[in-house]
């Protein structure tokens, strides 16, 4: 049967009733079910499969008259006779908080209450039942008709769990989807600190020492901190990307992937989507492979989903445009950091590692080794995944560029300058970017020359459909610093290789250095190899906003 991907289907329901394909992630039921724990928070990047799974745990768990065995006919989960021991047996609060995105405290309160006016009106059968306290029909009444507080609003779970448990004799299911995207809201919005008091005391209500609770089941992308969040909610159980367990249950492992990509492209899809590690499982991005798998086009489909605006913010105050970490990851290589699932998003602004972190948790970057240093703390060595979430970086450098270097015309002169051996007016231009880029950039860090590493790479970044932009690539007897070779043959070729001055080092002396380095070590071969004619060799000394650089040849002579 031909796999007809469900794009853009959250409800578990209306995607079976379809028949549109689905990959089986139903044993997700079943280990939620065998879990001890009570409170269960699964953060993981968005579009990874979180509304889809809690909405399956939902149609499987929601008591209710009609026969809902079809919709899991098949699965996974039919297998476990423990977890279908709880098939349809237990009165089902969800809510979703993906769209709560509001600009003000008010608003995004607003937007909550209609969520929860929602849940209550699935229920709404409660008033005409006998039996129910009068007390709670009439706080019922009061949330339907939307005349409750803000204060009252955070306990409105807990009040509807009671009244569920009261009416069915059987404890209750709450399901959270999407918990902090109205956190988010309120940090780009300035007024994270009432909206971060309004859901400890929210989620505390409803999720912490609640005698009618069953389970509790939240997602989210974050885990944001405990002293800010959940200090209340000591009883919740968090599996991160980084958890073992529940580590296939979101996003497509490779094996679920192969059996709906042609094997001829497999090799290119996972180049593009593959990367994350989830408990040391390799996972792929599911939205972008259902994509892929509908259109049958490579493309940045996960990156174009949602707004990058808090990413390119946090990354623009940090001046992650140019730094050392910054042209590392663009370069291929990993970063170290410390790791920490507890997310404090005021701490972003001026805590490197947290920036770090965020975007690990958010899907920008994965972990590609996780270990212990000689104090015991968690340290991670970070990469970006895949080719599509590199355009990410490519355009946020982009933009930081053209905040650094407004006119476009001087890349074009930089470029054919480069192309022309002109080195002069190289210098001439690159120094023109220092002034402007390096204003709110301090140089002077522990691998300063990294960071021009990200300057140059960053300027060349523009030619890719031209010209391979590679650094530290193999050629000849090491690697160069930048390379750009041509597409197609008789075109230039460039090598570059750049050094800092140190205050004992004349500018001459560096140049010398440089141009030796690339001499020695053959840099040109691979450009030569590739039909670039001519190959243009230039050696680049640093020095704060100064920089000199001359043809090899010039410097050897």
């Amino acid at each position: 049967m031909q796999f007809v991907p469900a794009i853009g289907q959250s409800d578990f329901r209306s995607l079976r009733e379809a028949g549109l394909g689905y990959i089986d992630k139903t044993d997700f039921i079943a280990q939620v079910l065998a879990d001890p724990s009570v409170v269960l928070l699964f953060p993981r990047p968005r579009r990874f499969g979180k509304t889809i799974n809690i909405s399956a745990l939902g149609h499987f768990l929601r008591k209710t008259d009609e026969d809902l065995s079809h919709l899991f006919e098949g699965l996974a989960v039919t297998r476990d006779p423990k977890a279908m021991a709880h098939f349809q047996k237990y009165p089902t609060l969800f809510v979703t908080f993906k769209d709560v995105k509001a600009t003000s405290y008010a608003a995004a309160v607003a937007a909550i209450r209609d969520q929860v006016v929602a849940a209550y009106r699935a229920h709404r059968y409660l008033l005409d039942a006998t039996g129910l306290d009068s007390t709670m029909a009439h706080k019922i009444r009061r949330v339907l008709n939307e005349e409750i507080s803000a204060d009252e609003l955070q306990h409105s779970l807990f009040w509807l769990s009671l009244a569920l448990y009261e009416h069915h004799k059987t404890r209750v299911v709450i399901l959270i989807d999407e918990y902090d995207t109205p956190i988010q809201s309120g940090y780009l919005n300035g007024f994270f600190d009432d909206i971060v008091l309004f859901f400890r005391n929210f989620l505390s209500a409803a999720l912490k020492d609640n005698s009618a609770l069953f389970k509790g089941v939240l997602t989210g992308i974050l885990r944001v901190s405990k002293e800010n969040m959940f200090s209340g909610l000591n009883n919740i159980d968090v599996h991160s990307i980084m958890s073992p367990h529940y580590a296939t249950s979101f996003g497509f492992t490779e094996e679920e992937v192969a059996s709906i990509i042609d094997p001829a492209h497999l090799q290119e899809v996972r180049s593009w989507y593959n990367g994350y590690l989830f408990g040391g499982q390799v996972i792929y991005n599911p939205w972008s492979i259902l994509n892929y798998v509908k259109k049958g086009v490579l493309g940045t489909y996960w990156v174009n989903t949602s707004s990058h605006d808090l990413i390119e913010r946090l990354a623009t105050r940090q001046g992650m445009g140019l730094s050392a970490t910054s042209a590392a990851l663009l370069n291929g290589e990993t970063i170290e950091v410390p790791i920490d699932d507890n997310i404090v998003l005021r701490d972003i602004d001026h805590r490197p590692d947290a920036l770090w972190n965020f975007l690990l948790f958010s899907g920008y970057l994965k972990l590609v080794d996780l270990h212990r240093d000689d104090m015991g703390d968690l340290q991670g060595k970070l990469a970006i995944p895949n080719i599509e979430v590199r355009m990410v970086y490519r355009t946020m450098f982009r933009n930081w560029l053209s905040n650094a270097v407004p006119n476009r015309s001087m890349l074009d002169e930089l470029v054919q300058a480069l192309l022309g051996g002109d080195a002069a007016k190289v210098q001439k231009l690159i120094e023109r970017v220092l002034l402007s880029a390096l204003s709110f950039q301090d140089p002077g860090g522990r691998e300063p020359e990294k960071l021009y590493h990200g300057l140059v790479l960053g300027l060349l970044v523009h030619l890719e459909s031209h010209y391979e932009v590679r650094s530290n690539r193999e050629s000849g007897y090491g690697r160069a610093d930048v390379l750009m070779r041509p597409k197609t043959p008789v075109r230039p070729g460039v090598v570059i290789e750049l050094k800092v001055r140190d205050d004992d080092e004349t500018p001459e002396e560096v140049l010398a250095d440089a141009a030796k380095q690339v001499r020695d070590r053959k840099y040109a071969t691979e450009l030569e190899n590739a039909g670039a004619v001519p190959v243009h060799e230039y050696a680049m000394a640093f020095d704060g906003k100064r920089v000199w650089v001359k043809r090899v040849q010039e410097c050897l002579a």
